[in-house]
């Protein structure tokens, strides 16, 4: 009696533990809590605003290619000159010395030609000296250039390295720079790229001219994307005749890019991985989560569109409870 007692009380011992084993096997999925939405398109006005410094629309380095000794600089930091303005003249020995010579080649090449026709002279003895007239010529031209500098176009000067006497050699004498039009590059998002085409109009805003804004247009854009920021360039060109901005300066441009259909979810429901600016979101299949890497589009207000391809109408969207969330752990949706 006592043996058969032991047998069923080793029994019952194996059946409780068999029953606490498939308790503690139960008990380790775990279930996290969480509220959802069912995803849809939603219209949208489709705008961008990004950040640039501004540039004159052209720079010029006053640097002629002669050396030498600078005998007079025209202008001073700041001065306004207009194109075909005296900016610089170089040492003119050179430019003098040459110039004699033109004119004396000049009247031994009228002397041989009147000898040609009188058969007095050669036809080769013409060329050659025609040959060096015309190459004479030509460097009188390149001295005049760089020994009286003009203004290519008008501007303000931006900067002076030299002073008058002073032998020049390395850095530009001056610096002209083009204010009354200026430039910008912009880097945007490469998911933009079909919107944009030249000739699309924008506006700008300097935080240093609260409430204005100043009308700009897309100049060129970039053929290529940037593989490591995933942007391309736009050349925007301003009109400036009001002279009241200036290169430099820090602006924003908002860009308008018509209606468009996009998935717009709640900012906080969209995760940030630590230690990076990567951002995922999670969405619920077959009772499960799932994790999605997505870019972020534009901001409104308190909501954000975010783009992925699993992201899509009809697709179930955790928006409370993510942060505890891993993918592939169940979830049980709540109201």
């Amino acid at each position: 009696m006592k043996k058969n007692f032991l047998y069923i009380f080793a029994a019952l011992a194996l059946v409780g533990c068999g029953s606490k084993e498939t308790s503690v096997a139960e008990e380790e999925e775990r279930v996290e809590q969480v509220r959802t939405i069912v995803l849809q398109p939603r219209e949208i006005e489709r705008e961008i605003s990004v950040s640039t410094n501004l540039q004159g629309y052209l720079t010029q380095n006053v640097a002629p290619s002669l050396t030498g000794k600078i005998e007079h600089i025209y202008c001073e930091v700041g001065n306004h000159v207009s194109t075909g303005a005296d900016l610089v003249r170089m040492d003119q020995t050179q430019y003098k010395t040459t110039k004699i010579s033109l004119v004396n080649l000049e009247t031994e090449k009228n002397r041989v030609e009147q000898l040609l026709k009188t058969g007095s002279a050669t036809q080769q003895q013409y060329d050659q000296i025609l040959a060096q007239y015309n190459s004479t010529k030509e460097q009188l031209e390149f001295l005049q250039i760089n020994t009286y500098v003009k203004a290519p176009f008008s501007g303000v000067i931006s900067a002076k390295n030299y002073e008058d006497g002073e032998l020049y050699g390395g850095q530009p004498i001056l610096v002209l720079t083009q204010i009354d039009k200026l430039k910008a590059l912009v880097a945007i998002p490469e998911t933009y790229f079909p919107l944009f085409k030249a000739g699309m109009k924008l506006t700008l805003a300097s935080e240093i001219y609260p409430g204005q804004t100043f009308p700009a247009t897309v100049e060129i854009v970039y053929p290529t994307i940037d593989p490591s920021s995933h942007t391309f360039q736009c050349k925007i060109v301003i009109p400036n005749g009001r002279n009241l901005l200036r290169p430099g300066m820090y602006v924003t441009t908002t860009i308008g890019l018509g209606k468009a259909n996009a998935i717009v979810v709640p900012y906080q429901s969209v995760e940030k991985l630590v230690g990076a600016n990567d951002r995922y979101v999670f969405i619920v299949e077959e009772g499960r989560a799932k994790r999605v890497a997505v870019e972020l589009g534009q901001r409104f207000d308190q909501d954000i569109e975010i783009i992925a391809p699993e992201i899509k109408a009809g697709v179930e969207f955790v928006t409370t409870g993510q942060h505890k969330l891993v993918d592939g752990v169940k979830v049980n949706i709540v109201e």
